[in-house]
């Protein structure tokens, strides 16, 4: 069995040729490990092997790993990338660096009101349900103009992009078709509302070359990296 410093190397030779095949920059798609449901210890020896980013989908589970590994906390970077509860925004605003997952503007306020200040913002996403599917979580896309607008505002908080979840698509070209969207959305509120966003957070271990086709800056990997939950 590969071990995971096998499997980063493997996995960041399959970035850079997705990158060439697109003509983009193999440093304008930046890896997020995603670590849910492996132990701390596979943290640990990502980290050893270069990793420094790690995505989290469930809260408490996050949080017990970002204790786990205290020793590596200005090492580290903790991105929350599954859904969020109000209740657990308090421990997410003071834990987390980003947050991929805010869908509606309440989620949004209180982790700006509970970010500590000494903290520096919390880089947070908007996630879009770009597949339009009643399941997923994120905001749709008529809703989308006035969140961003209203997140933007807030203090504690650096709105940074879009993040999507689209249904898994059998070929490149229908895999495509979902970051095409998702891209032209941020597009669309850069020139209209004004904004700068920088980051669309789409593509995981199944659609990653399509989504760096069509513009992804990050991609959320995590069975080609830990091996199968």
């Amino acid at each position: 069995m590969a071990t995971i410093s096998e499997n980063l190397q493997q996995l960041h030779q399959r970035l850079t040729s997705a990158c060439k095949a697109a003509n983009r920059p193999v440093q304008s798609v930046t890896l997020l490990a995603v670590s849910k449901t492996f132990a701390a210890a596979a943290v640990r020896e990502a980290h050893a092997a270069g990793e420094r980013r790690f995505g989290e989908n469930y809260v408490q589970e996050g949080l017990d790993k970002i204790e786990q590994l205290a020793d590596l906390r200005s090492q580290l970077e903790w991105h929350l990338i599954g859904p969020l509860q109000s209740n657990k925004t308090r421990a997410v605003a003071e834990a987390f660096d980003w947050v991929h997952s805010v869908d509606r503007l309440k989620i949004a306020q209180r982790l700006a009101e509970q970010r500590p200040a000494w903290l520096p913002p919390l880089q947070v996403c908007l996630q879009v349900n770009i597949s339009g599917e009643s399941s997923k979580s994120g905001c749709s896309v008529a809703e989308l103009p006035a969140l961003a607008r209203a997140v933007a505002a807030l203090p504690r908080l650096k709105l940074r992009g879009l993040m999507a979840i689209p249904e898994p698509a059998a070929d490149f070209e229908a895999q495509r078709q979902p970051h095409r969207a998702l891209a032209r959305l941020m597009a669309e509120l850069n020139s209209t509302q004004d904004l700068a966003l920088d980051t669309l957070s789409m593509g995981m271990s199944a659609d990653l070359e399509a989504a760096i086709a069509e513009g992804a800056t990050l991609v959320r990997v995590g069975t080609a990296i830990f091996g199968g939950r």
